[in-house]
């Protein structure tokens, strides 16, 4: 199994295929254009076009290699000012290969996935790279990946997630692997910002405060590369706020746990036990099932966090979970040992999951891939288990763990001393724990039921706060936490209705639509569009105000 290597490929010759009416598949068309590409030391490239003779004499290997190596050109973690160009040139060659000649594409990192995977539809997902950002900037910075689906599920629901938390805050993308923007760009024709792309849009924008929220695992080596990025544009904007990635702090030993950990273990061991089809984790252990989290892997310190993540599955008396690593680092989470470690204690029965926030390359391959260097493959090989199955699910999935980044970025905005409805001013926000607080608006055909006296009820949790209020009827179908216009675009998320019973004062019971609704901030009008019956949505100011506990 091919592992990916980040590098910089220096002094290297590519070639590729241009043809007139780029994208068409030509096939071995002897009259079709060909140039090839010459790079210098920087990345730079110069084109010298082929006759039609030498495309007409060209074989099969020879088409294939030019491609092969043009891929392995984008193949890198660092971008030049010719990597959009290389990116249309790799394409369109692939795009002019038979289904032959793709077969026979082969380089260093290349291959015929690079292009030919179907990896799901990438218009699914939204780049978050637009301008018009405003004066509060949430900067979402994640690894990324190249599976379009995984990228969808995984990250762009955390994005969202954030995104309705904190209404009046603009939430843009950024991911630190340079060779996956280049990867979605050349195959989907989606550009996504790289950190430092992000950042100088933020400055062209003119923001003024800004929160960066990593999905990063842990405080590991990408973390560290980000905090230094930031710390060059320090002079750049009036504040600068870094959250949590989404374990917490490491802590000194494998004894540290913390209660970031703890709410990563009870939910993604829940989801694996649901997926399974158990009723509970105690069914499957005595269906002699045991469960396999596995992570990355890294040599950094921070790699303690996964004995702490064993550490922590033992506290919560998970006697059929267990940790492993990819890389193998710490030690004892290597694939072989795991192994060792699931027959030793009796069970038959694998599933294998991964113990990260997004299902991508190592879940697909490295996890349940069909070579024989997969943890599925050896699992199987080992002739210990009855069965090994696979969950390629990632965390950002999971709603706990959704939840979880976005407490962790109210903290962070709690501690720049603004919240995410205050533009600028500073916010009290209650401690933990419900309160009843008043929900006016500015419609007396929007509004609380009568009998709870414009009355809802306030959840305040990590800093984050949400009100739950029940309506006059059922009418009122979805909110939206934002305007009309923004509640009408492709993947706005509507605040879907529960249904709540009301007993008046005569004893008289009926069913009405209610919400729960993120609040930005108490004692401050904020947007709340509403749809009803008839499909159309309206614009709305509410507040909240008056906590009582």
């Amino acid at each position: 199994m091919k592992k990916r290597i980040f590098c910089l490929m220096l002094g290297a010759v590519f070639a590729a295929v241009v043809l007139a009416g780029c994208g068409e598949n030509t096939g071995n068309d002897p009259s079709a254009q060909q140039e090839t590409v010459k790079t210098d030391d920087t990345g730079a490239g110069e084109t010298e076009e082929k006759t039609d003779e030498e495309v007409s004499g060209m074989s099969d290997e020879e088409r294939a290699k030019e491609v092969a190596d043009l891929i392995d050109a984008i193949y890198v973690q660092e971008r030049t000012a010719e990597t959009d160009e290389l990116c249309e040139k790799a394409k369109a060659g692939w795009d002019a290969l038979t289904d032959a000649q793709k077969e026979l594409v082969e380089g260093e990192e290349a291959d015929p996935d690079y292009f030919g995977r179907d990896t799901g539809d990438a218009s699914k997902d939204d780049p978050l790279n637009s301008d018009d950002i405003g004066e509060n900037e949430i900067l979402v910075v994640s690894f990324g990946t190249s599976f379009n689906d995984s990228r969808v599920q995984d990250i762009s629901s955390v994005e969202k997630a954030i995104r309705d938390a904190n209404p009046d805050w603009s939430v843009r993308r950024a991911f630190t692997a340079q060779t996956i923007i280049n990867h979605i760009q050349a195959r989907d024709g989606e550009k996504i910002d790289n950190v430092e792309q992000a950042l100088e849009r933020a400055v062209a924008n003119n923001v003024k405060n800004l929160v960066v929220q990593p999905t990063h695992l842990m405080h590991g080596a990408e973390y560290d590369e980000l905090t230094d990025t930031l710390e060059k544009y320090s002079g750049s904007f009036e504040s600068i706020a870094v959250a949590e990635p989404l374990l917490g702090e490491v802590g000194s030993d494998a004894s540290v746990i913390n209660d970031d950990k703890k709410a990563v273990a009870e939910a993604v061991v829940k989801e694996a036990v649901s997926s399974a089809g158990y009723d509970s984790l105690e069914k499957a252990e005595a269906d002699g099932t045991a469960f396999v989290f596995m992570g990355h892997g890294t040599a950094h310190t921070a790699k303690i966090s996964y004995s702490q993540m064993a550490e922590q599955m033992k506290k919560l008396g998970y006697k059929n979970v267990f940790i492993g690593t990819v890389e193998g680092e710490p030690e004892e989470t290597a694939c072989e040992n795991v192994i060792n470690d699931v027959k030793n204690a009796g069970y038959k029965k694998v599933i294998l999951r991964p113990l990260m926030v997004v299902a991508g390359d190592h879940a697909n391959n490295d996890m349940a891939g069909d070579e024989d260097d997969s943890w599925k493959s050896m699992f199987n090989a080992s002739g210990a288990f009855d069965s090994v199955d696979c969950q390629i699910e990632g965390l950002g999935r999971i709603k706990d763990v959704q939840d979880l980044y976005v407490s962790h970025t109210a903290a962070a905005l709690s501690g720049t001393g603004k919240t995410a409805g205050a533009a600028g001013d500073a916010q009290d926000i209650p401690s933990d724990g419900e309160y009843k607080a008043k929900f006016t608006t500015d419609s007396s055909m929007f509004k609380v039921n009568e009998e709870y006296d414009d009355m809802g009820t306030l959840t305040v949790k990590n800093g984050n706060m949400t009100i739950h209020i029940s309506l006059e009827s059922e009418n009122i179908v979805n909110l939206f936490p934002g305007t009309a216009a923004d509640a009408q675009k492709d993947g706005a998320a509507l605040l879907e209705p529960t249904k709540d019973k009301v007993t008046y004062s005569d004893g008289s019971v009926e069913t009405v639509n209610g919400f729960d609704v993120p609040v930005p901030a108490l004692d401050k009008e904020f947007d709340l569009a509403l749809i009803g019956k008839k499909g159309k949505w309206y614009d709305h100011k509410v507040m909240v105000t008056s906590p009582d506990a």
